[in-house]
C-alpha cells in the first residue's frame, strides 16, 4: 500500500504536466494600436503601369474554381515589362495550403521582425514570376523607388520583391526612405534580411542574428524596438553595403 502511494505521488506531477501541456494556450486579443498596424504591414501597392489591361487578362485567365490565376503564355508576353512587374505585385501564380492559425501578436508596433509577414496567405510567386524579378533585378528595384517616392509608402509586395532579388543596392534608400517617418519597421526587417541572406559576417555573429535566424528561432522572432536597435541595425546595413560597393 505504501509502495502504491508512493508512486502515485511520484506520476500525479507527471500527469499535471502532460494535462498542462496539451491544453491550449487562450488567445488574448492584441491592442487596438497593434491590430492597426497589423493592417498597415499587411498593405501591398498596387502599380499604376497598365493597370486596366493587367486586370482585364488576369480576369480573362481565371477559372472559377481556381483560387488563383496564371495568365496564358501568349498574354503574358504582350505585356511590357513595366506591365509585367504590375502582375506580378498584384497576382501571385502560385497555391500552397496552409491551416495554421496563429494567435494575435502582442504590441506588434513595438517589435522589429527577423521575417516579413505572410501578406499572401496560401498564394506564392511562381518559378516564372520569381525568374522575373531577378532576370529584371535592376528595372525592378528603380520602379520600386519611383513608385514608393511617389505614393510615400512601400507596400509588403515590393518589400518582399527587394528580399527576393537581395537588393542590396537599395539601402543607401531604404534607410533614407524609413527615416522620413520611423513608421514602417518591416523596413528594418529587409535590411536584416540582406544581411542574414548574404551572410554578412558582423551581423551573422551577432546576438541580434542569433535570435532571430537560428535554428531555434521562430518565424515572428524579433528585436524590441528602440533607438539603440534601429541604429545598430542601420550601421550594420551600411556597413555590408560599403563592403559590396
Amino acid at each position: 500500500m505504501k509502495l502504491t502511494t508512493a508512486i502515485l505521488a511520484l506520476l500525479l506531477p507527471l500527469a499535471t504536466f502532460a494535462q498542462d501541456q496539451n491544453q491550449e494556450e487562450p488567445w488574448k486579443p492584441a491592442s487596438a494600436e497593434s491590430n492597426a498596424y497589423r493592417e498597415y504591414r499587411l498593405k501591398m501597392t498596387t502599380p499604376p503601369y497598365g493597370l486596366a489591361k493587367v486586370k482585364e487578362l488576369i480576369k480573362k485567365n481565371t477559372a472559377s474554381l481556381d483560387d488563383f490565376t496564371i495568365m496564358s503564355s501568349k498574354d503574358y508576353m504582350s505585356l511590357t515589362l513595366r506591365e509585367k512587374f504590375t502582375y506580378h505585385m498584384i497576382n501571385p501564380e502560385s497555391y500552397s495550403q496552409n491551416c495554421d492559425v496563429e494567435p494575435p501578436i502582442q504590441d506588434e508596433h513595438k517589435k522589429v521582425f527577423g521575417h516579413l509577414p505572410d501578406n499572401y496567405a496560401e498564394l506564392n510567386w511562381s518559378e516564372r514570376q520569381r525568374d522575373f524579378l531577378q532576370a529584371n533585378r535592376d528595372s525592378v528595384m528603380e520602379i520600386i523607388k519611383e513608385s514608393a517616392n511617389r505614393s510615400r509608402r512601400m507596400g509588403l509586395n515590393y518589400k518582399m520583391a527587394l528580399v527576393e532579388i537581395k537588393a542590396v543596392e537599395m539601402v543607401p534608400f531604404l534607410v533614407e526612405f524609413f527615416k522620413r517617418d520611423h513608421k514602417d519597421l518591416d523596413i528594418l526587417t529587409v535590411l536584416m534580411e540582406f544581411m542574414a541572406e548574404t551572410k554578412y559576417e558582423p551581423f551573422v555573429k551577432s546576438a541580434s542574428y542569433t535570435k532571430l535566424y537560428s535554428k531555434n528561432s521562430t518565424y515572428n522572432a524579433y528585436l524590441v524596438f528602440n533607438q539603440a536597435n534601429e541604429d545598430l541595425i542601420i550601421q550594420r546595413a551600411m556597413g555590408m553595403y560599403n563592403a559590396a560597393n
